[in-house]
């Protein structure tokens, strides 16, 4: 069973929004998706997707973009993304989903050996010039929420199994310092986290950092050339 990962689809099936307004990198992305997808992952395997799913503002809206992910094999485990905005309550996203897709949201789930948990996160006050004290009530609520998905994953741990992290925005800046939400994630020892968030030429990211020992993959589509990530065998 391996896994991999990839986020930042965008999908917008019934309600067309290109996103190759965005650049070339984003013309027929979601064909080579497909086509990545179908050379790699085998029915056993697990696909994280750290967020921004949908361009959806409701559930019923999101329908066409959840049912996509009927088209691919393996097990696909789903965390909320800022523009997320069809996601307002768990219960209802789990009720719709479709065979062998999950959803995290400050807890956790268990697929043979692999323990995946997960958070939203925020933007650390470094990548947000204008941090504000509201900014600050959310990211600290999001430390105290990646501590609770952390702790979810630890009760279902069993010996042999592999913990996976996912966030969406990145718990880092460009600087790749320890922050409040490394510090807390260093804690458990996780084999990987994934995260994504970050877009365009311009931003300041590398594939793939370790910090504290513990690797971390960025997997926002346009910056890694639509093509899922293998996080590990």
């Amino acid at each position: 069973m391996s896994v991999f990962a990839i986020s930042d689809l965008h999908l917008s099936i019934n309600n067309s929004k290109p996103m190759n307004i965005f650049g070339p990198v984003w013309d027929g992305y979601l064909e080579n998706i497909e086509k990545s997808w179908a050379e790699n992952v085998t029915e056993n395997d697990v696909v994280l997707l750290a967020g921004d799913l949908s361009w959806a503002m409701t559930l019923d809206e999101a329908s066409a973009d959840i049912s996509y992910l009927n088209r691919f094999i393996g097990n696909k485990v789903l965390i909320k993304g800022n523009h997320d905005y069809w996601w307002k309550s768990i219960s209802a996203v789990r009720s719709v989903l479709p065979e062998n897709t999950y959803a995290v949201q400050n807890d956790s789930i268990k697929i043979g050996n692999k323990v995946i948990c997960g958070s939203r996160l925020w933007a650390t006050p470094e990548q947000n010039k204008h941090f504000t004290p509201e900014d600050k009530k959310i990211y600290d609520r999001e430390v105290i929420r990646l501590k609770m998905s952390l702790d979810s994953a630890k009760k279902i741990m069993q010996d042999g199994d592999e913990l996976y992290v996912m966030t969406h925005y990145p718990p880092f800046n460009s600087t790749f310092k320890p922050t409040p939400f490394t510090n807390v994630i260093k804690e458990y020892s996780p084999t990987a986290v994934v995260y994504g968030h970050l877009h365009g030429h311009g931003s300041r990211a590398e594939r793939e950092v370790v910090i504290d020992g513990i690797k971390y993959f960025l997997t926002s589509c346009d910056l890694i050339g639509n093509k899922l990530v293998k996080i590990s065998d």
